[in-house]
């Protein structure tokens, strides 16, 4: 968890061959998930966001992917652990 905006760009393009610029959110968790870091561009710059925990852990990514929904991360980041739920069919464009 030393890695800076840099640091964490290089990340984002050698190890997983995407651009940092992407209006993504990228996701990096700490071996034993009590510190995380979202690195996000906006128009202008890199934002990065860090939380540590005093207490207990962040949620794994479901099923290890590097993908997961925006809903799931704002989850994942306020402790909440969903153990069942539905979600109904929503219109989507794509």
């Amino acid at each position: 968890m030393r890695k800076s905006f840099d640091g964490l760009c290089g990340l984002v393009s050698s190890g997983l061959q995407r651009s940092p610029t992407s209006c993504e959110v990228f996701v990096f968790l700490n071996r034993s998930r009590t510190h995380i870091k979202l690195l996000h561009w906006e128009s202008g710059g890199f934002v990065l966001y860090y939380k540590r925990l005093e207490q207990g852990t962040f949620l794994s990514p479901k099923d290890g992917g590097n993908e997961m929904s925006w809903s799931y991360l704002v989850l994942m980041v306020e402790g909440i652990h969903v153990v069942k739920s539905i979600q109904k069919k929503r219109y989507s464009l794509v």
